[in-house]
């Protein structure tokens, strides 16, 4: 009997031992990560959002364009009313009327020998970033051209573009700013992107546009303001 009362109470200190363990293990600080109760069960991992489109951005093409080419005010002296453009072929100049006897004067691009051309149009159309489709003229002459280019900094037409009539003529933008004061388009004219910004934003559809002959040799009549 002596011996039985030994065993049992060995077996009850080993029980109390146990349940003493259990207490320790379930008052562990507040601070310590909890167990999970069901081990099995994998924890759900949230999605990554999709990545956000990012708009792309102008490529810097500034060039130091020369005093004359650069966008001033002028006086100029012209019976058309303010509001009006009128492209001084021979000198390189697009002049905004502006009234009492002055003009906000950018310096363009022009057609190459063989494609000036002269004349009275209007703007139809505008568009910002616009694409480019050549016309079967141009591709015809140089047959290795993309037959359509979405907009962009890498395209041809630059930041905006001013559609004149029904010709296949713009007043736009360009990415290669190097080619300001030279003759190098197709007939279109072209000025910086942010020359062609400020245009842009200056007229509206219905200006009048005039472009004078390549053959009209008058002095620069836009002298700049001082």
């Amino acid at each position: 009997m002596f011996n039985s009362f030994r065993l049992n109470t060995r077996f009850a200190a080993a029980a109390l031992g146990a349940l003493a363990i259990g207490a320790t293990a379930f008052s562990a600080p507040a601070t310590a990560a909890p167990l999970p109760l069901f081990p099995f069960f994998l924890p759900q991992i949230e999605a990554a959002p999709p990545p956000v489109a990012v708009a792309p951005q102008e490529e810097d093409r500034s060039v130091e364009l020369p005093a004359r080419l650069r966008r001033q005010v002028v006086n100029y002296y012209t019976r058309e009313a303010p509001g009006t453009i009128i492209i001084d072929t021979p000198n390189t100049y697009l002049y905004l009327v502006l009234g009492n006897g002055q003009a906000m004067r950018y310096g363009i691009g022009i057609g190459r020998d063989g494609f000036t051309w002269s004349g009275t149009q209007t703007i139809t159309r505008k568009a910002e970033w616009p694409a480019w489709t050549p016309p079967p003229e141009m591709i015809a002459r140089q047959p290795y051209l993309p037959r359509h280019m979405a907009g962009g900094p890498g395209n041809p037409l630059g930041a905006r573009a001013m559609y004149l009539g029904g010709t296949i003529y713009r007043i736009h933008g360009t990415n290669a700013p190097e080619t300001i004061g030279t003759r190098v388009s197709s007939g279109c004219l072209r000025l910086t992107n942010e020359d062609v910004k400020d245009l842009y934003s200056r007229v509206s559809v219905g200006t009048k546009v005039i472009v004078l002959p390549m053959t009209d040799r008058r002095a620069d009549l836009g002298r700049t303001i001082r």
